[in-house]
Protein backbone atom coordinates (compact mmCIF):
# COMPACT_ATOMS: atom_id res chain seq x y z
CA UNK A 1 0.00 0.00 0.00
CA UNK A 2 0.67 3.37 -0.48
CA UNK A 3 1.98 6.46 2.17
CA UNK A 4 -1.33 8.06 1.01
CA UNK A 5 -4.01 5.77 1.30
CA UNK A 6 -7.74 6.84 1.65
CA UNK A 7 -8.06 6.53 5.34
CA UNK A 8 -5.12 8.98 5.63
CA UNK A 9 -6.59 12.03 3.70
CA UNK A 10 -9.72 11.01 5.55
CA UNK A 11 -11.41 14.60 6.63
CA UNK A 12 -13.76 14.28 9.64
CA UNK A 13 -15.14 17.99 9.44
CA UNK A 14 -16.31 16.63 6.12
CA UNK A 15 -18.52 14.15 6.79
CA UNK A 16 -18.86 14.09 10.52
CA UNK A 17 -16.86 10.96 11.70
CA UNK A 18 -13.68 10.27 12.98
CA UNK A 19 -12.80 7.65 10.49
CA UNK A 20 -14.57 6.13 7.39
CA UNK A 21 -16.68 3.46 7.63
CA UNK A 22 -15.77 0.70 5.78
CA UNK A 23 -19.81 -1.28 6.66
CA UNK A 24 -23.22 -0.31 7.64
CA UNK A 25 -22.58 -2.12 10.78
CA UNK A 26 -19.81 0.37 11.39
CA UNK A 27 -21.31 3.66 12.03
CA UNK A 28 -21.62 5.15 15.71
CA UNK A 29 -24.28 5.60 17.58
CA UNK A 30 -25.62 9.38 17.09
CA UNK A 31 -29.40 10.41 17.69
CA UNK A 32 -30.88 11.25 14.39
CA UNK A 33 -34.04 12.79 15.14
CA UNK A 34 -36.64 12.08 12.64
CA UNK A 35 -36.07 10.17 9.22
CA UNK A 36 -37.58 11.20 6.00
CA UNK A 37 -41.12 8.61 5.87
CA UNK A 38 -41.18 7.10 2.29
CA UNK A 39 -44.70 8.67 0.81
CA UNK A 40 -44.88 5.22 -1.02
CA UNK A 41 -44.35 3.07 1.22
CA UNK A 42 -46.81 4.50 3.67
CA UNK A 43 -49.72 4.51 1.31
CA UNK A 44 -48.92 0.75 0.43
CA UNK A 45 -48.55 0.05 4.12
CA UNK A 46 -51.99 1.66 5.36
CA UNK A 47 -53.97 0.17 2.29
CA UNK A 48 -52.84 -3.22 2.77
CA UNK A 49 -53.34 -2.92 6.70
CA UNK A 50 -57.15 -1.73 5.57
CA UNK A 51 -57.61 -4.68 2.97
CA UNK A 52 -56.58 -7.25 6.05
CA UNK A 53 -58.52 -5.66 8.13
CA UNK A 54 -61.56 -5.55 5.78
CA UNK A 55 -60.99 -9.65 4.89
CA UNK A 56 -60.91 -10.15 8.93
CA UNK A 57 -64.14 -8.36 9.41
CA UNK A 58 -65.84 -10.43 6.61
CA UNK A 59 -64.26 -13.59 7.84
CA UNK A 60 -64.91 -13.05 11.39
CA UNK A 61 -68.80 -13.22 9.83
CA UNK A 62 -68.39 -9.27 11.37
CA UNK A 63 -69.75 -7.93 8.25
CA UNK A 64 -71.67 -9.52 5.64
CA UNK A 65 -70.36 -10.03 1.94
CA UNK A 66 -73.33 -7.96 0.63
CA UNK A 67 -71.82 -4.58 2.69
CA UNK A 68 -68.20 -4.87 0.82
CA UNK A 69 -70.11 -2.46 -1.72
CA UNK A 70 -68.44 0.87 0.52
CA UNK A 71 -66.23 -1.04 2.57
CA UNK A 72 -63.34 -1.72 0.19
CA UNK A 73 -63.25 1.84 -0.89
CA UNK A 74 -61.69 2.56 2.90
CA UNK A 75 -58.94 1.53 2.93
CA UNK A 76 -57.61 3.28 -0.39
CA UNK A 77 -59.48 6.44 1.38
CA UNK A 78 -57.42 6.45 4.59
CA UNK A 79 -54.10 5.27 2.19
CA UNK A 80 -54.64 8.55 0.26
CA UNK A 81 -55.16 10.66 3.36
CA UNK A 82 -52.28 9.37 4.43
CA UNK A 83 -49.99 9.98 1.92
CA UNK A 84 -51.65 13.37 1.54
CA UNK A 85 -50.43 14.08 5.14
CA UNK A 86 -47.43 12.77 4.61
CA UNK A 87 -47.12 15.35 1.48
CA UNK A 88 -48.16 18.72 3.98
CA UNK A 89 -46.93 17.84 6.91
CA UNK A 90 -43.06 18.73 6.08
CA UNK A 91 -43.94 22.06 4.98
CA UNK A 92 -45.83 22.73 8.13
CA UNK A 93 -42.25 22.13 10.61
CA UNK A 94 -40.57 25.27 9.58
Amino acid sequence: MSENSSYDSYDSDVHGYEEPMVGPLDAPDKDSGLHPVNITQLVLGVAFAGMVLVWALVQGDVVGTGELRWLMPIPWIAAGAAGLAATVWPGRRA
